[in-house]
């Protein structure tokens, strides 16, 4: 079967790759339908990825259908649709024992530690299958992952309806922290370099929008907010002056959320943390999400409808790859196909 390799950075191979046979552990085999790509992927490819190990079929935004059951499988039968959980954990270090098991001591990220899911098969354990509800595509249920780190995130700035929040960012990232802030708070801010992106994000529900190549984002930020900054800051564009820029537009007793993996050094000024008392705080990955953001486009709360902006086949993965790194201002999610491979 074809798999995308990174082989190492900046080095993409379309292989033939064994197919995967279900076990006692791995007991669901999911044919691939879409997968997505995700700036974690780019920084894969790309060699920005700390987590990254190499060589590594990438790829954890995984929609597929049930191909084969295997031993011990109680609640899904082939031709099942589903998105597969890209996290695993062991269960029984600090972090699991806490609940926390998107950062377990010994975790493994599909397509990022382990090979993902830019390949044909996938044998994983039912545990990590979650069904689909009807209605969606399975090109626009690879957006069910993004939104399980956007729900993470939010949950990690502790969202509250008074709250007053900056997102830093609105590709693909933060497209999805908005639609799922707006459902917790009431008064948000984006900034982006993009006109169509803001305007995009205001169809959405942000109440401001900033250009950051236009205006000054702090001093904009404080005209929106009474001159106090807002209370909360989400980075959702994680390039190196954005954590710089957060921790100025966050006012006094603020939440700021770090999302990148960039290992990078970057500006930060301690005086502002502390005499702002700011919460610093990282969101990795997500934590048992996908049951919550299932439900809510059950529910009707979110409409992933139309998120995928550009669709490639899974073999034209270098195209992609290409086009992505173009920064063309009509990308939102680019999305590889498995059909007539």
């Amino acid at each position: 079967m074809k798999a995308v390799q990174i082989k190492e950075p900046n080095k993409l191979l379309v292989i033939d790759v064994d197919k995967p046979k279900v076990d006692e552990k791995n007991n669901i085999l999911v044919k691939m339908t879409a997968a997505g790509i995700c700036g974690s992927d780019v920084g894969i490819y790309h060699g920005t990825n700390a987590a990254a190990t190499y060589p590594r079929v990438i790829g954890h935004e995984m929609v597929g259908r049930v191909d084969e059951v295997g031993p011990g499988v109680k609640n899904l039968k082939k031709g099942d649709r589903v998105i597969i959980n890209q996290v695993t954990s062991c269960g029984h270090c600090y972090p699991c024992l806490k609940g926390r098991g998107n950062v377990c001591d010994n975790l493994k990220v599909r397509g990022v530690h382990i090979d993902g899911g830019y390949r044909e098969f996938i044998a994983v354990p039912e545990s990590d299958c979650y069904l689909l509800p009807d209605g969606i595509s399975d090109v626009d249920a690879v957006m069910i992952e993004p939104t399980t780190i956007a729900i993470q995130a939010c949950s990690r700035a502790e969202l509250e309806k008074s709250d007053t929040l900056l997102i830093f960012g609105v590709g693909a990232l933060g497209t999805s922290i908005l639609k799922v802030a707006r459902l917790y708070c009431d008064t948000i801010i984006v900034t982006d370099v993009f006109d169509e992106k803001l305007e995009e994000a205001k169809k959405l529900g942000a109440k401001y929008v900033i250009n950051g190549k236009k205006e000054n984002l702090v001093e904009k930020v404080r005209e929106y907010t009474g001159g106090r900054g807002v209370t909360v800051s989400i980075d959702a564009a994680c390039i190196s002056s954005s954590l710089m820029s957060l921790l100025q537009a966050t006012g006094n007793a603020g939440r700021v959320i770090t999302m990148g993996f960039s290992v990078a050094p970057v500006e930060v000024n301690q005086f502002l943390i502390t005499s702002k008392e700011l919460d610093v705080r990282g969101s990795r990955l997500q934590n048992k999400m996908f049951g919550k953001a299932i439900e809510l486009i059950k529910e009707g709360k979110l409409d992933l409808t139309g998120s995928c902006s550009h669709t490639f086949k899974l073999t034209d993965a270098q195209k992609a790859f290409d086009f992505n790194d173009t920064h063309d201002p009509s990308i939102r999610k680019i999305v590889f196909t498995f059909d007539n491979l």
